[in-house]
């Protein structure tokens, strides 16, 4: 489960932030409040504006970062059950992550839908348009063509839908960046079984982890991608992020797994042990899911397991 805390780093401004967040800074798209952005009420009466900030998340405007690339390299080794993203940014499907992985629950620009006759089109057809101040409209019945962002009061994709049965197959729930504020996408951090490890990797102590918090949950307070690469040599995978990194960018990849280790992580931990060893332990459960059949103490197999 990822929010916007995971594509700040690549400067892709949140919403709620105070003086950076894009409802702080919506009074040049000439709108009466921040939320009618995203309103179909207003949306259909002026689009205009909606166009106009759709225009700031143009894919390439922004790169995916280390924390993108991790995931990217959880599905590479085949423990990536599902990714669940609140980001309209489309950075997980940037880093290579594939469509068939993600449910994206708050909508995308991947594709757009007509408001009046409901043609579907690939999101590449409308770019043209938004890229030049043009509304995009269907070239069938000349209504507007909007993407398939979800609006306030519109239902979630169909795909989100999944998680009735991802959260229930899940082994580990890895919880990335995100206030755990919006439902119905909240209140999937309790739906995996209660034996399952949860590992918040977070600014802050958020949603059921903080109100309801359980014997296995794991907490990594501070800069996210601090606590991904943190992660990420617990798990000796350093390697591997970097030349992932520098395949898919062409650049070196230490460039995007540095960290200013004078900026010191407020830690905390849940329940009262140490948190590096919580996470080393977490890490430890991601190695031996790495492995084809990773023996238990017993010498017996268990059975593949999936991450969500």
């Amino acid at each position: 489960m990822v929010g916007a805390g995971i594509s700040t780093p690549s400067g892709v401004p949140d919403f709620r932030s105070p003086g950076t967040g894009y409802y702080s800074n919506l009074q040049q798209y000439k709108i009466p409040y921040p939320e009618a952005i995203f309103e179909l009420s207003f949306f259909f009466r002026d689009p205009k504006p909606f166009f106009t900030f759709a225009k700031e998340l143009y894919p390439g405007n922004y790169r995916p970062n280390a924390t993108h690339y991790f995931l990217r390299l959880l599905h590479d080794k085949g423990l990536l059950l599902r990714l669940y993203t609140q980001n309209i940014d489309g950075l997980e499907r940037a880093s290579g992550i594939p469509a068939s992985k993600l449910v994206e629950a708050h909508g995308s620009f991947a594709s757009a839908t007509c408001t009046v006759c409901r043609r579907p089109f690939p999101g590449e057809d409308f770019w043209a348009d938004v890229m030049v101040d043009t509304v995009p409209r269907c070239p069938v019945c000349t209504g507007v063509v909007k993407p398939d962002i979800v609006f306030f009061g519109e239902m979630l994709p169909h795909r989100f839908l999944l998680h009735l049965a991802d959260f229930p197959m899940a082994d580990l729930l890895l919880i990335l960046g995100t206030s755990l504020e919006v439902e119905p996408f909240a209140s999937l951090s309790e739906a995996v079984r209660s034996s399952v490890p949860r590992l918040l990797i977070n600014r802050d102590l958020v949603g059921s982890l903080a109100r309801h918090p359980r014997g296995r949950d794991v907490v990594q307070l501070g800069d996210v991608v601090h606590g991904v690469k943190r992660l990420v040599e617990l798990l000796g995978w350093t390697e591997e992020m970097r030349d992932l990194i520098q395949r898919e960018t062409g650049k070196p990849g230490l460039t995007l797994l540095e960290v200013d280790f004078t900026r010191m992580l407020e830690v905390i931990f849940l329940p009262s042990r140490e948190t590096s060893h919580l996470l080393a332990v977490a890490a430890s459960g991601l190695r031996a899911m790495s492995q084809p059949f990773p023996l238990t103490s017993t010498g017996k197999s268990p059975q593949p397991l999936a991450t969500a």
